[in-house]
């Protein structure tokens, strides 16, 4: 009924209704904020937005130019209008999901000055090609491997591995593999767990006390969390490893400035896990905007730190409703509806009703649409 109700709407519709949002911005909010708290610290507090769609790397044939052209915004706004009303697997489209307009700079990253994250250490690589080797042995019996796709890069064609059953050479946070044993082998967003720090998308709700920052991520499908940034301290032992690491902050002038470490392995970002190590500046420009920049470093991941810089914008306290807890786990059937059905295919190879199981593909579109 749903897909039947957007073939009606019809692709004029579709593109209405994107040129309107390209259109929009959230609403900041009105009024001076008062210069600093109770305690006498610069005010952050407000809900935060970057405004502008800005790609994360720059593309290399800019080269060091920072801001971008009117025609090249152009460009990336008309990207947004042309893409699909309806996707092909029948799942999220243009109806439901929010567009930016492209904003004035070329990337996110701001060093190195050719806005590109640098290159990945040797044991990043090798760590690559030994989990690209592993998600391309469980291909091993189907179609996507039969017609040497990309996602078989570096398999073969053949029967089933015996180590499809084997423990994961690493923990799974790059995505869904081709079995479904266990939660583990799904992608974060099915478990609803795709928020990580940095957070670069969604709001950013921030509240502060004497002692302690709190910001609120409001992020992907109800995948939102909370950070505090203690101002006081020191990080914990390095056997204590947090989901979004251990922040610690001070005042630089008008500027808090926060590190963070101790993070857990099983939520990377970029790929660097428990070896990554935030510096991040927030610094109040005027009544409506927010400095924001993060360098990233992990010597085990990358040559060099990097650093991204955002522009954020205040929002109506009024306009924007913010939830405070993440919700994706109330109703989150698709998890174990992937297991159940994985169960129920066990046991129809298992009774001669039906193939084996790892001759299916997660690539392969049309069995996932039946």
């Amino acid at each position: 009924m749903r897909r039947r109700l957007l073939e009606l709407l019809g692709v004029a519709t579709v593109l209405a209704i994107v040129t309107a949002s390209l259109q929009l911005v959230a609403v900041p909010v009105s009024g001076q904020a008062p210069n600093a708290t109770a305690w006498g610290h610069p005010n952050l507090e407000g809900i935060w937005l970057d405004v502008w769609s800005t790609p994360l790397e720059r593309a290399p044939e800019i080269g060091e130019r920072e801001l971008a052209t009117e025609e090249e915004r152009a460009a990336r706004n008309q990207v947004q209008l042309d893409r699909p009303p309806v996707l092909p697997s029948g799942a999220y489209n243009t109806v439901y999901t929010s567009a930016k307009p492209a904003g004035p700079r070329t990337s996110l990253v701001v060093d190195p000055p050719n806005g590109r994250i640098p290159a990945l250490t040797a044991e990043a690589v090798r760590r690559n090609e030994i989990e690209q080797e592993w998600r391309a042995m469980l291909l091993r019996n189907t179609e996507t491997c039969r017609n040497r796709a990309p996602q078989c890069a570096g398999g073969e064609y053949g029967p089933p591995s015996p180590r499809r059953y084997d423990t994961t050479p690493y923990y799974n946070t790059r995505g869904r593999m081709n079995r479904h044993d266990g939660p583990e082998d799904q992608s974060l967003g099915d478990r609803c767990m795709s928020g990580r720090t940095p957070d670069l998308n969604g709001f950013r709700r921030i509240v502060q006390g004497a002692d302690s920052v709190a910001i609120a991520y409001d992020t992907g499908q109800g995948q939102g969390f909370q950070r505090i940034v203690n101002l006081s301290g020191t990080h914990p032992p390095s056997h204590i490893r947090l989901r979004h690491g251990d922040s610690r902050g001070q005042w630089e002038g008008q500027t808090l400035v926060v590190e963070t470490t101790n993070f857990s392995h099983k939520f990377p970002y970029q790929g660097s896990a428990e070896n990554r190590r935030l510096v991040e500046r927030y610094t109040r420009v005027d009544a409506e905007t927010l400095d924001y920049e993060v360098t990233i470093e992990d010597p085990t991941v990358w040559v060099a730190p990097w650093t991204i810089r955002q522009e954020l914008k205040r929002q109506s306290d009024q306009q924007n409703r913010i939830y405070y807890e993440p919700r994706c786990h109330e109703g989150n059937y698709g998890l174990p509806a992937l297991l159940l059905g994985a169960r129920l295919d066990e046991q129809a190879f298992a009774e001669g009703r039906g193939p084996d199981p790892f001759s299916f593909s997660i690539y392969d579109a049309a069995r996932l649409q039946r």
